[in-house]
């Protein structure tokens, strides 16, 4: 069973800033159907809370923390 070969792991609160990209559409008055699109980048503190986890040993830790899912409290960054 894959379970029998999990990793447990321990990270602690990691703090850090990065760019955020928004993409916000507008409709287009002047044509039918027509939408516009508004690009906003912006940078802002991005978190991570601590946690202990198992899982299956990572191949190349950073890239695949770039694809995983994350839920951010940006108005409490540090305890979400």
């Amino acid at each position: 069973m894959a379970r029998n070969k999990f990793k447990g792991q321990s990270h602690p609160l990691v703090s850090h800033t990065h760019e955020h990209a928004h993409v916000t559409h507008y409709t287009n008055a002047s044509q039918l159907g027509g939408v516009d699109h508004l690009l906003s980048v912006h940078e802002h503190l991005h978190n991570h809370a601590a946690m202990e986890h198992a899982h299956l040993p990572h191949r190349n830790e950073d890239k695949e923390h770039r694809r995983e899912a994350h839920i951010h409290d940006h108005s409490h960054p540090n305890d979400s």
